[in-house]
């Protein structure tokens, strides 16, 4: 008889203890889930990946507003109207392989970061590019010979036409003209930087004409190998076969065959001898205005926290290279390269008044020079064959002052940075246009990935009318 008291709490308190469920649920055999908060590791999941997602999200929203910013900053010269015989302004783009790794990452840079204000300025560019160390300045150095043979500078060399010559050509015979205009270079990277100042001094300072190739050691005939072939007589001729005749057709055509160069072109000058050559007649006041671009790649498993700050910080470097880019594409304002000076080694870093002693140098040697820390050390590494080769990466750069003297660089004007700004607050748009009404998030998301179109789409369609007469 006391026992049944204790089973009628204990049913009560398991009653009490289960859940209740909605019975339309409980028919349709949804099971019973309890909510309850994650364990401790689960909790240090979901905070580590959310913490990262949300910074990702973050930034590349960020990254957005600041391309689409200097976006709408140039995007009024691709509204300008152009007359027929005229074509559009072009930039010359100096684009290489970053030290120890391809071609590829660096035109995926170009890609992201410089190319949308272009194509939002509808400009025109050509891109130099270089596969290994050298090639840009090969490059550079052969356009700027170019330009000195056709100004009428006499040369031995006969230069092979290429596509873009005969365009040009075409062009010039039909009356199409460039657009007038500054045009101007925008170099990526430290190491382009380099080959591109080493580029323009080989090609404004060096000969048009390719140095002779240095003579080819002749082998040398020991006595004992001549006494040998003297004492073994006559030899008698082989039998001709076919097998030999095709022998020897094929050691004929490696002959022929020109040996494919291993390197870059060869430099036409040394950088030591740039003062020493005079300046050609056709040697511009002033060269092209150029503007270097930063270009920052670090390799290595140990360097993944830096890689991955900079991937969660991409906001800051579109930011930075879109107000360079911008400032090429609107050419409005430009400053020559400074010159100044830094203490020497020998006065031990002491700025004091007593001791004066001081370097001098000149801003196109300092640029962009922090990137050097960054590169793989398999780049500083010279071959040991050939220790006093040339290296454009390691070697000083050499400034002669009559070039850096015409050289300057483009930079942004308080106006334009002041509408920067007002575009970015939404307090201005392009010029000539106003600002669209806002679309919802949910319009955008049917729009892009259902079955609605946007109301730009829908102006430009056309309108038809009854066509069947119903």
């Amino acid at each position: 008889m006391t026992e049944a008291p204790n089973t009628a709490a204990a049913g009560s308190a398991s009653a009490k203890a289960a859940p209740k469920q909605n019975p339309a649920f409980r028919m349709m055999g949804m099971p019973n889930l309890r909510f309850k908060l994650p364990s401790r590791n689960w909790m240090i999941f979901f905070t580590i990946t959310g913490s990262f997602t949300t910074a990702l999200i973050y930034d590349r929203r960020e990254k957005r507003r600041a391309q689409q910013k200097w976006c709408d900053l140039v995007a009024h010269l691709s509204k300008e109207p152009l007359p027929i015989d005229q074509t559009r302004r072009k930039l010359t783009i100096y684009l290489s392989a970053p030290p120890g790794d391809g071609l590829r990452i660096a035109r995926d840079y170009f890609k992201e970061y410089v190319k949308p204000v272009l194509v939002a300025a509808a400009m025109d560019y050509s891109v130099v590019e270089g596969r290994r160390e050298g090639d840009v300045r090969a490059g550079t150095a052969e356009r700027i010979r170019k330009l000195r043979r056709k100004a009428g500078e006499p040369s031995t060399v006969v230069e092979e036409q290429g596509v873009e010559d005969i365009i040009a050509d075409a062009r010039t015979r039909i009356g199409v003209v460039d657009e007038p205009g500054p045009k101007g270079d925008l170099v990526i990277g430290r190491h382009t930087w380099r080959e591109y100042v080493r580029g323009l001094h080989e090609g404004w300072l060096g000969p048009l004409d390719p140095p002779p190739p240095p003579p080819e050691p002749t082998p040398e005939i020991s006595e004992a190998s001549e006494s040998v072939s003297s004492d073994a007589g006559p030899t008698t001729p082989e039998t001709e076969t076919p097998e030999n005749k095709e022998a020897e057709k094929k050691d004929e055509e490696k002959k022929e065959e020109k040996p494919k160069p291993k390197g870059p072109t060869p430099s036409y000058i040394a950088p030591t001898d740039y003062s020493s050559q005079a300046i050609p007649r056709t040697f511009p006041q002033s060269l092209d205005s150029s503007v270097p671009i930063p270009f920052p790649h670090i390799l290595g498993f140990l360097n993944t926290p830096i890689r991955l700050y900079r991937y969660l910080t991409q906001r800051y470097l579109a930011d930075s290279v879109g107000r360079d880019v911008a400032a090429i594409v609107l050419a409005c304002a430009t400053r020559p390269y400074e010159e100044g000076t830094f203490p020497s080694a020998d006065a031990g870093g002491d700025a004091s008044p007593t001791n004066t002693s001081s370097t001098s140098y000149l801003e196109q040697q300092t640029l962009l020079d922090h990137e050097e820390k960054e590169w793989h050390k398999s780049v500083f590494k010279r071959d040991e064959s050939a220790p006093d080769a040339e290296r454009e990466w390691l070697d000083d750069i050499v400034l002669d002052p009559r070039l850096a003297s015409r050289m300057s660089r483009y930079i942004m004007s308080p106006e334009e940075e002041a509408r920067a700004e007002r575009i970015a607050e939404g307090q201005e748009y392009i010029i000539g246009q106003e600002r669209p009404t806002p679309v919802p998030f949910w319009q955008q998301m049917w729009i892009k990935y259902g079955y609605g179109e946007d109301e730009e789409t829908i102006r430009r369609k056309p309108i038809l009318g009854n066509l069947d007469d119903e």
